[in-house]
């Protein structure tokens, strides 16, 4: 599942609009990026946790010529740790849970479409001819 593949469901669940789960889906991965970037941890609890780790300088292989051996430099990259909940439901130990009354959406009532008024054309002028 892609970026919009899972805006589309998002949106299909909760009724919102495309334009509002697409907005708040880049609120939430800006901010979840800036406290990463900063060295903060954020749990979600029962789905993982994001943290930021230190990986240390070490000495690596060049895969287009093994022999030669290339310094890799130290680096701090993000890492994910999956909660219990979303292990055992991956696993199969568990089932996913229903959404809250709250999250999922209420069937759209069908709106009465009212008949479109047609605006009247503006008059032309007459234009004058000549002979």
């Amino acid at each position: 599942m892609n970026r919009a593949e899972l805006v589309d469901e998002i949106a299909k669940v909760t009724g919102q609009t495309k334009l509002q789960v697409h907005n708040t889906m880049q609120a939430l991965l800006h901010t979840l990026t800036g406290a990463l970037a900063r060295g903060e941890r954020v749990t979600l609890v029962g789905f993982g946790t994001f943290e930021r780790r230190q990986r240390q300088a070490r000495v690596g292989v060049n895969p287009q010529n093994p022999k030669q051996k290339i310094k890799i430099e130290a680096a701090r990259v993000p890492a994910f740790r999956a909660g219990q909940e979303l292990k055992d439901v991956v696993d199969g130990r568990a089932r996913l849970a229903a959404l809250p009354k709250a999250v999922a959406a209420k069937p759209k009532k069908a709106a009465k479409a009212a008949p479109a008024k047609k605006k009247a054309a503006p008059a032309r002028k007459a234009k004058k001819r000549r002979r």
